[in-house]
C-alpha cells in the first residue's frame, strides 16, 4: 500500500491560518455591501431620494452579475485560472466599482451629464445620482460574489474530509462582521466628517487591506499546489461549457438553490432597511438603531460554530436547513404585526433571525460541495450565487416600490445632524409580510431537497468528517 504524504493541509495551523486570511478579507469586502443602509433617510433627505430611488440604488448590487451572467463567468473563470487569479481580479473590481459610487454618492453627480444623451437630460439630478451610484454598486456586486465563490472553493480545498462545514460557515460569518460594522459605523462617521459619502471612503481603505492579506493567502496556496504535485495528486479537471448541462440536471441542486435565493432574499434585503424599520416602528434613535441589526451578523458569528460543528460531526444538513427556513417564518410574521413595537421585542426578534442565519448558511453551503465535484464546484457555486442575485437585486427594489405605493403612512419633521429635514414616515407591515412568504416557500424547497436526499444517497445527513 502506498504511503500518503502529509500536505500543508494536514497542518491544523496552516488550513486555520488561510481560513483568517480568506474570511479577513471577505469582512473587509461586505463592509460596503450594507454601509450605506443606516444613512437611507439621510440618503433620501441629502440627495432627494424616494424610497424607490433607495431600493433602486440598492438593487444595483446584482444589474451586472444578473443581466450580463458575469457570475456564471466567475464561475468559468476561477475553475479555469484557480483562486489566486480569480480572489486578486475580484478584490480589483470592487475597488473599480467603490470609487464610482463614492464619487456619486458625494455629490459629483449633479451638473454632470447635461448633453442629452438617450434621454438622460430628462432624468432628476437626484434620479442621476442613484443611477450612477447604483452602477458603482453593480460593478462593485460583480467583484464581491466572485470573490464569494473563490473564498468558498479555497475553503473547500483546504478542509474538505475535515472540518469542512464549520470552516464554510466561519468563512461567511466572519465575512459578516463587516456588514456589522456597516450597521453602526456610518452614521458617527457621517457626523464626525460631514460627509454623507465617508462611509464609501472607508470601504475603499478596507478593501485595499483586504487586496494585502489575500496576497499572504495566495502564497501559501501556491505551496500547497506544489506539495500536492509532489504528492501525487491530480489536479483539477479544466472548466468545460458541459458542466453547466451536468449540474443543471442534478435536482438537489436546484432545490438547494433555490431554497438559497429564498432564504437570503429574506435576509439581505431586510437589513438594507432594518435600520429604517427600528426607527420608525420601534421608536429607537437612529444613532442607536443600528447596533440592533448588528446583533444578526454577530450572533451568526457565535452560532455558526455550534451548527457547523454538529453538521461535521452529526450530519442533518438538510434537517438544519428546515429548522432555520422555520424560524424565518416566524420572526417575519412577528415583525409585521403592528402592536409589537416594544424594545426587547426588536432586540429578540433580531437575535432569533440571527439562529436561522446561522443555520442555514453553515449547511447550505457544504452541501453543495458534498452533490457536486470539485471539479465544477466553482462553476457550480457560481450558478447558485447568479440565481441569488436575482433576489438580491429585485427583492430591495419591490420593497422600495411597495414601501412608497401602500406603506407611506405621513411624514415628520425633525432635526438630523443639526438640521431641521422632512422624514417620510412608513408602515412596515406589508414588506415583512412579503418576507415571510418567501421563507415559507424556503421551508418547502428544505423539504424536498430532504426527500431527493433519501432518494440519491448524497449524505446531507450524514457527518462531513472522515474517520
Amino acid at each position: 500500500m502506498n504511503e500518503i504524504k502529509a500536505t500543508l493541509r494536514d497542518s491544523k495551523t496552516a488550513r486555520w491560518m488561510v481560513l483568517i486570511l480568506v474570511s479577513f478579507t471577505m469582512m473587509c469586502a461586505y463592509y460596503l455591501t450594507d454601509a450605506m443602509a443606516p444613512l437611507q433617510e439621510r440618503l433620501q433627505a441629502n440627495l432627494s431620494w424616494s424610497a424607490s430611488d433607495y431600493g433602486f440604488f440598492t438593487s444595483g448590487y446584482g444589474w451586472f452579475n444578473v443581466f450580463l451572467l458575469m457570475l456564471v463567468f466567475s464561475g468559468m473563470i476561477l475553475d479555469k485560472m484557480g483562486v489566486r487569479f480569480t480572489g486578486i481580479l475580484s478584490i480589483g473590481i470592487m475597488l473599480i466599482g467603490a470609487a464610482i459610487k463614492y464619487w456619486a454618492i458625494s455629490g459629483h453627480v449633479q451638473g454632470m451629464f447635461e448633453l442629452n444623451i438617450l434621454g438622460w437630460q430628462a432624468i432628476s439630478s437626484s434620479a442621476k445620482s442613484s443611477v450612477v451610484a447604483g452602477f458603482g454598486f453593480a460593478i462593485f456586486g460583480v467583484g464581491c460574489e466572485m470573490f464569494g465563490i473563490a473564498a468558498n472553493k479555497a475553503v473547500v480545498r483546504w478542509f474538505r474530509g475535515k472540518e469542512m462545514a464549520l470552516a464554510i460557515g466561519l468563512n461567511t460569518s466572519t465575512g459578516r462582521i463587516g456588514t456589522a460594522l456597516a450597521m453602526f459605523t456610518p452614521i458617527p462617521l457621517v457626523r464626525m466628517t460631514g460627509d454623507i459619502s465617508a462611509p464609501v471612503l472607508l470601504a475603499l481603505v478596507l478593501l485595499c487591506i483586504g487586496m494585502l492579506v489575500f496576497i499572504l493567502f495566495t502564497v501559501m496556496d501556491r505551496k500547497l499546489d506544489k506539495e500536492d504535485a509532489d504528492a501525487g495528486v491530480a489536479a483539477d479537471e479544466e472548466f468545460k461549457f458541459a458542466d453547466i448541462l451536468e449540474i443543471g440536471k442534478n435536482r438537489a441542486f436546484w432545490y438547494i438553490t433555490t431554497l438559497c435565493v429564498l432564504f437570503y432574499s429574506a435576509v439581505f434585503p431586510f437589513i438594507k432597511y432594518a435600520v429604517n424599520l427600528m426607527v420608525q416602528k420601534f421608536d429607537i434613535s437612529d444613532s442607536f438603531a443600528g447596533y440592533i441589526p448588528a446583533l444578526l451578523p454577530f450572533g451568526a458569528l457565535l452560532l455558526t460554530p455550534v451548527f457547523g460543528n454538529l453538521f461535521d460531526k452529526k450530519g442533518k444538513g438538510a434537517t438544519i436547513m428546515i429548522i432555520g427556513s422555520i424560524l424565518l417564518v416566524c420572526v417575519h410574521l412577528l415583525f409585521s404585526i403592528p402592536s409589537l413595537n416594544s424594545f426587547p421585542i426588536a432586540i429578540g426578534l433580531v437575535i432569533l433571525l440571527g439562529i436561522a442565519f446561522s443555520m442555514v448558511p453553515a449547511a447550505m453551503w457544504p452541501s453543495i460541495a458534498k452533490i457536486i465535484p470539485h471539479s465544477k464546484l466553482g462553476t457550480a457555486y457560481a450558478m447558485t450565487f447568479w440565481v441569488q442575485n436575482w433576489g438580491l437585486m429585485g427583492v430591495p427594489l419591490l420593497i422600495g416600490v411597495v414601501l412608497d405605493k401602500y406603506c407611506i403612512t405621513g411624514t415628520i419633521t425633525k432635526l438630523v445632524d443639526g438640521k431641521e429635514q422632512v422624514i417620510t414616515q412608513y408602515n412596515y407591515m406589508i414588506p415583512m409580510l412579503i418576507f415571510a412568504f418567501f421563507g415559507f416557500l424556503a421551508i418547502g424547497f428544505a423539504l424536498l431537497l430532504k426527500a431527493e436526499d433519501r432518494k440519491k444517497g448524497y449524505g446531507l445527513e450524514r457527518p462531513n468528517i472522515k474517520e
